[in-house]
């Protein structure tokens, strides 16, 4: 599965997917904020992705976790639940650092 462009270059299927995925709104934040703080919970994520509604982040962090990147833990006789990144989303790191490198090249100015 291919896809081609209209002037007929084609993609990566594995590029179109990773980008398919990065591109979701929400989940760079997601995964950049496990990243940063390592295991967390819900209400953790739902204060550090500021303006994403709780229906959206647990949509996202059900696709995150369907894709392999994101792993939900609950444990035996508590209610507790946590999210952390599996070792796919933690080999994220390094693409998640060129991304900030890049943004702090071109958007030298504060946002």
């Amino acid at each position: 599965m291919e896809n081609v462009t209209k002037d007929g270059l084609s993609l990566c299927p594995k590029f179109a997917k990773t980008f398919e995925i990065l591109g979701r709104k929400w989940n760079g934040m997601i995964i950049e904020v496990l990243l940063n703080n390592g295991v967390s919970r819900f209400k953790d994520l739902a204060a550090a992705v500021q303006n994403c509604s709780d229906r959206v982040l647990v949509e996202r962090l059900k696709e995150l976790e369907e894709e392999g990147i994101v792993e939900r833990r609950t444990y035996e006789d508590s209610a507790l639940i946590n999210y952390a990144l599996t070792e796919r989303g933690t080999a994220m790191r390094s693409m998640m650092d060129a991304i900030h490198e890049w943004a702090d090249q071109t958007y030298a100015q504060a946002i």
